[in-house]
This record gives C-alpha cells, sequence and structure tokens, in this order.
C-alpha cells in the first residue's frame, strides 16, 4: 500500500471516534495559541497617511461585486483602535498574533513610487505593542491585496515581473520589521486567490472563462496555473533574500500558507478514491510539493500534461526547499466523485480541477453540520486526516496550524442572541483540538492553532454579512463585544497549566 493512500484507508476509524475532552494541559507549553486577521479585513483608513490603492479598493466599488454592496474603507477600524485590540488579545491569554501588513500602506505604488513612512510608523507601532504584551508576530507579506498600479501596468501575477516587485517589497518588510518578526508568511493562500481571481472570477481581477464564469477577459485554464507559478517564483526570491541577508542574524523562519482542504470520496469505488487523492493533490501540495520537493505534483502533472508549467533548471535551485516549516490553513472537508470514469458537470470534469467534482452532500445528508459559508461544514476528523496525509507526504516536516475557524451568518443581532452567545463556535473549536491533539499523539508534529478570527471583519466578496469573530464588532459604533467563543478561549489558555505535555524544541532546522 502507498505510504500517500493510507489515510484514505482510515476514514471508518475516524469517523466512529467519540468526542474528546481538551485542555491546554494536553498541548506542549511552546505551542503557540493564537488569532488571525488581515490587513484589508479589518484595518480600514484606506485614504490615510499615504496609503495608495490596492486590487481590493478598485474592485470593491463596482456595483455587484460585494454582498450588499459593502466595502473596506473602514472595516473594523484596526489601524485607529490597534491598541485596544492588542488589549483584546492580551486578555486572552494568548501567544501568538498572525496578521498581513498592507502592501500600499509600504508602497503606494509598489516599486514604482516611494516607500511611505508612515506604513512603516503604523507597523513598527503594532510590533512593539505586541512584543511589550508578550504576543508572538506572525507576520504575513500579502494577504490577497497587491497594488492595483501592478495590475494596470503589467496584470500583477499574470506577468513574472511581479516576482522583482514582491521581493522588493519582502525586502523592505525584513529590513524594518525583522528584528522582532521570528516568522514570516510570504502569500496567503495563493491556490484559494487564483481559484477565485482567474478560474471563477468572483476576485479582482476577475478573469475567468466559461463554464466557470461569464467574465470580460481570461482562461480559466491556463491562468491559474500561469499566477500561481509567478506566486511559487514570487516566494522563492524573497525566500533567497531573506536568507542571504536577513536569517542569520534575525533568527527567523520562512514559509508560505495554501489552504489546505481534505476530501472523502463519495462511495467506496476505486475510481472515486482516486478521485479524493487528486482532489487534495490540486490543494496544499500545488503550493507546497515544488517548494519542498522542486516539482508540481505527479497527480496535477498526469492530468494537465503540459499546461502546467515547468520550472528551469535554475529556478529548481531556488524553488526547492525554500521552506523553513509548512504552514497551512483549513476550513473544509468535502466529498469528491470521479469525473473520468462518470459524467459530471462540465466544470468539474475539466483538467483544471483534476476531473473531480465535490460536494458537502450525499444522499441528501450533509458531510457535517452546516455552517454559514455553503462549502463550508464541521467536520473536525477531516483536519486529523489532512495532518496525516501532510505528515506522510512531507516526512513530517514541522506544520503550523495558521487558520481555522467558523462562521455565522449576520442578522438581527441582539446582545442575548445564538451569535453572541456562540455555543456552535464554542464546540467547533473543542472538537477541532481534539482532532488535532489525536494528530499529534499520532506522531505529526504540529506547532500552533490560530483561530480565525479576532474580530468579525470584512470577508471579501461576502461583506459583512459572515461572522468568524471571537468578538462581536458593531460596525456603526465599532464597538467589540465578547462572544461566547472569547471567554471560552481565554478560560482554556488560562485555567490550565500545561504541567503534563513534554515540551518540543522549537528551533526549526532546515534539511540540507
Amino acid at each position: 500500500m502507498k505510504k500517500t493512500s493510507r489515510i484514505f484507508f482510515l476514514i471508518q476509524i475516524f469517523f466512529v471516534r467519540s468526542h474528546e475532552e481538551i485542555s491546554r494541559s494536553q498541548f506542549p507549553k511552546e505551542f503557540f495559541f493564537g488569532v488571525a486577521t488581515s490587513s484589508y479585513q479589518v484595518e480600514g483608513a484606506v485614504l490615510e497617511d499615504g496609503r495608495g490603492f490596492n486590487n481590493w479598493d478598485i474592485f470593491s466599488h463596482i456595483k455587484g461585486n460585494i454582498l450588499d454592496g459593502d466595502n473596506a474603507d473602514v472595516a473594523d477600524d484596526h489601524y485607529h483602535l490597534f491598541e485596544e485590540d492588542v488589549d483584546l488579545m492580551h486578555s486572552l491569554g494568548i501567544n501568538a498574533y498572525r496578521f498581513s501588513i498592507s502592501w500600499t500602506r509600504i508602497l503606494p505604488k509598489g516599486r514604482f513610487g516611494d516607500i511611505n513612512p508612515k506604513g512603516i510608523e503604523f507597523y513598527n507601532k503594532l510590533i512593539d505593542r505586541l512584543v511589550l504584551k508578550g504576543l508572538e508576530p506572525f507576520v504575513t507579506i500579502s494577504h490577497h491585496d497587491i497594488p492595483q498600479e501592478l495590475e494596470d501596468r503589467y496584470q500583477s501575477w499574470l506577468s513574472p515581473l511581479i516576482q522583482d516587485d514582491f521581493a522588493y517589497y519582502a525586502d523592505i518588510c525584513f529590513r524594518n520589521f525583522g528584528d522582532r518578526v521570528k516568522y514570516w508568511i510570504t502569500i496567503n493562500e495563493p491556490n484559494l486567490f487564483v481559484t477565485n481571481a482567474y478560474i471563477t472570477g468572483s476576485y479582482p481581477p476577475r478573469r475567468c472563462s466559461p463554464p466557470f464564469g461569464n467574465c470580460s477577459s481570461g482562461d480559466s485554464d491556463t491562468e491559474p496555473l500561469v499566477a500561481v507559478h509567478n506566486m511559487l517564483l514570487s516566494h522563492a526570491k524573497a525566500t533567497k533574500i531573506y536568507r542571504k541577508h536577513y536569517q542569520a542574524k534575525q533568527g527567523g523562519y520562512i514559509t508560505i500558507v495554501p489552504h489546505a482542504g481534505m476530501f472523502i470520496p463519495i462511495s467506496d469505488s476505486e475510481a472515486d478514491r482516486e478521485a479524493a487523492k487528486r482532489a487534495v493533490a490540486f490543494t496544499a501540495p500545488w503550493i507546497l510539493d515544488p517548494l519542498i520537493h522542486g516539482e508540481y505534483p505527479p497527480e496535477m502533472r498526469q492530468c494537465l500534461g503540459n499546461r502546467l508549467p515547468k520550472f528551469s533548471p535554475e529556478e529548481v535551485d531556488i524553488v526547492k526547499d525554500s521552506l523553513d516549516f509548512i504552514g497551512i490553513n483549513h476550513y473544509a472537508t468535502l466529498y469528491a466523485k470521479d469525473c473520468i470514469h462518470s459524467s459530471c458537470d462540465s466544470g468539474s470534469s475539466r483538467a483544471i480541477k483534476g476531473f473531480v467534482y465535490t460536494t458537502g452532500e450525499r444522499n441528501g445528508t450533509f458531510i457535517g453540520e452546516p455552517t454559514g459559508f455553503s462549502r463550508f461544514f464541521v467536520v473536525p476528523k477531516g483536519l486529523e486526516m489532512l495532518l496525516e496525509y501532510l505528515k506522510i507526504r512531507y516526512n513530517n516536516k514541522p506544520m503550523f496550524l495558521l487558520e481555522n475557524g467558523m462562521c455565522q451568518a449576520d442578522g438581527s443581532i441582539e446582545l442575548d442572541s445564538e451569535l453572541l452567545h456562540d455555543i456552535k463556535r464554542v464546540n467547533y473549536h473543542k472538537s477541532y483540538l481534539a482532532s488535532l491533539k489525536r494528530a499529534m499523539r499520532n506522531g505529526a508534529d504540529v506547532r500552533s492553532y490560530f483561530v480565525w478570527s479576532l474580530i468579525d471583519n470584512f470577508e471579501w466578496t461576502s461583506g459583512y454579512s459572515l461572522r468568524y469573530g471571537l468578538y462581536y464588532v458593531d460596525y456603526q459604533t465599532l464597538k467589540r463585544i465578547p462572544k461566547s467563543s472569547s471567554k471560552w478561549y481565554r478560560d482554556f489558555l488560562t485555567n490550565a497549566a500545561s504541567i503534563d505535555s513534554p515540551a518540543f524544541p522549537m528551533a526549526l532546522k532546515r534539511e540540507a
């Protein structure tokens, strides 16, 4: 039996496990428990202190692109309220905060303009505040937002020119913040971004082609592959700069973070089992395989052939082994159905999707409890399966879970409503932490758990209709109101000392 296939034979075992109690003491002392946000989703202040326009500023102001006509011009006003938000984090008892830097707050026009000193000043203040409160900064350099200038000049991620732009920007971040930032994420969820931006056309620059969408321009079968290729080379060039000029002196680590889904065969047929394996390979391994092994997943090459770009020998030299650890975001576990030997809709039967149809429903029953987002269900065993899969595929390279969370739909909220007393979210995190604990007990080297999100925020094309936060945000007053989940997280982290789990060495060594 192939090692990478083992995970699909453990499904029945995982699904019959009973609920387990979970406590802080079951995790190592050095384990990072944190919360996460991103700049565009929380900062606001889009016209202040020299910030330039990014792709989402333009996109969100075009009618019909964002639900309810929302935008993030104000968002949570974290730009002005960051001290209050850091105090909220400190009160929770967490030891880490993941946030992203706004590219256009640092470089309003990319490398075609000057560095904005006010942007440097803001992030220095934020980082200093975090360090003062004992919170480890985990910093993302690009979380979906890029200067609109780069889109207008050369179509951003579709052009190799962006590689040098990104490396130039990353260098500025390392130079100004790396003395206090030890954990860097270059790009957040490149695979998810290109799916929405270049396959379905729901994200800027809104490029797609039938049957995936009806955009004014684009090619859904090729452009996502080109965009990811440029993202991986951008990451690799930034990593090369970091390792050559900063890492030894600053003592930090660098990675990229894919959206990491898990897939379960919709039936016991061999075709559907193979489809589930393809579906997994087309998510996180699309990003991780090149950066660890120097080549795209063989499962993708088999489906896509020469349409999948190739790295030159010189590019392989900088791409391979350009991760110090594996970072993942996990929200979704779905069923997978084969579309090679079975009939599917035209979108699912395309090579760009791995000839796989994915769904959260089988025989009229959902794979797990639905959440506020149609493709996300509560399937905690999926996390355990994913971590086992990654452990085997990548020889148990250290893993950091950098986003996990549950959304609920917004509505008419009262202070005693179900959303404020968000017991479903409490149970969600309990069950996913129990799944994480089981994976670690089985040998997975996992170093962190970050809740998305600290506060309700702008959820991209869903606007403010979905709420992930531990704190409810009243968007009229910007008041942060604790939900039951924030109180649970605080109690989980502060009421039990971690005394019965051995500490693991936190140093991350790169393989030779």
